[in-house]
């Protein structure tokens, strides 16, 4: 059974039906006992990186979240979920993450090219530069659907498991052990991110 867990922030519905339509059950929760009889984890998000923080805090999320990753449940970040989990974020000023995975979150840069508009959104390329279970039938510079302005750089190079071209390469998705996050919207990108939702639920 896979958590989405739900902070007030994030689109888990569109999530949960995702899931569905690849015959994955999926419930949407913010209950630290059903996260923790869960098999799988997800941490979906759109909204403001502080704000983030502040619901997990409120609904008393964290030590759940940090307990499932502990046990080496397989744990899916989406978006905002994925930039949560890095040491800290400059958007609106500095603030904590979550620390699990090392690194920051940074803005791209206004008027680094006129042709690139603030936030990146809309269909992209990613380049697989890890192979994991998570891309098993998906072809490197497959397209996804992105919407977002600030990008996570991770401390450490080897978690980057794909990379994507916004005026400069950033880090698209990271893994680490049975981690897997993603800056991209995998419920919004079609074939592809039905790909990953169905090969998130077969992990194990």
């Amino acid at each position: 059974m896979i958590a989405i867990i739900d902070y007030e922030m994030g689109n888990v519905r569109s999530v949960r039906q995702g899931f569905e339509t690849v015959g994955c059950r999926a419930v949407v929760t913010r209950d630290p006992r059903v996260i923790d009889r869960a098999t799988h984890v997800v941490l979906p998000g759109v909204g403001a990186f502080g704000e983030c923080v502040r619901n997990l805090q409120r609904f008393h999320l964290i030590d759940p979240l940090h307990r499932a990753i502990a046990r080496g449940k397989p744990f899916l970040g989406i978006c905002l979920g994925l930039q949560v989990l890095f040491s800290e974020s400059e958007e609106f000023g500095v603030h904590r993450g979550l620390n699990i995975l090392r690194g920051k979150v940074k803005r791209f840069p206004a008027g680094s090219s006129p042709s690139l508009k603030i936030p990146h959104m809309g269909w992209n390329t990613i380049r697989v530069k890890r192979p994991m279970p998570l891309f098993e039938g998906i072809e490197s510079e497959a397209h996804v659907y992105f919407v977002h302005s600030y990008y996570v750089e991770p401390e450490e190079p080897e978690t980057v498991c794909t990379e994507t071209s916004y005026g400069a390469p950033f880090a698209s998705s990271v893994t680490k052990g049975k981690i897997f996050a993603c800056q991209f919207h995998p419920e919004k990108s079609q074939r592809v991110g039905l790909q990953l939702l169905r090969n998130f639920g077969a992990w194990s």
